[in-house]
């Protein structure tokens, strides 16, 4: 079964689309005890450009299954996935292993590679010499609404 859907899969604008401006503020927010607001908003932050490094190798899919909850990465998240990057070891990928997709932590060590998922419930996938694996893309980064 595949961790994403295929299907669902959006292009990202295009590099002649205009990026929306949201404001922020540097000031970091206390995840802990409340602190009095040390700053205000001062500049905007373009969220496609700041998580996006490459626009016209980049895709949208959207996460299914929990073998990746571990790294926080739930059901139902969009997955920000960069096909033109390398992928090196220690990289979550989206992988293609004889044509089932999935999203697992890429593993190399020598001539083995390893999908290892992130949850314990989860074996990894040590990849034979006769399945044909292929790499779709190195994950980025993510979004979810709250």
């Amino acid at each position: 079964m595949s961790d994403f859907y295929t299907t669902q899969g959006a292009r990202l604008p295009a590099a002649g689309c205009v990026p929306v401006y949201l404001p922020y503020s540097s000031t970091p927010i206390a995840a802990g005890f409340p602190s009095p607001a040390e700053g205000y908003l001062e500049e905007y932050l373009s969220l496609d450009q700041h998580l996006i490094q490459d626009k016209e190798s980049t895709v949208l899919l959207r996460c299914k299954g929990d073998s990746m909850i571990d790294a926080h990465i739930c059901a139902g998240d969009w997955l920000i996935v960069d096909r033109g990057r390398q992928a090196v070891s220690g990289d979550i990928v989206v992988a293609a292993l004889d044509g089932e997709f999935t999203l697992k932590r890429l593993i190399l060590r020598g001539q083995q590679v390893i999908l290892q998922p992130e949850n314990p419930a989860y074996q990894p996938i040590f990849v034979r010499p006769e399945q044909e694996l292929s790499l779709f893309g190195v994950l980025t980064g993510l979004a979810r609404r709250v």
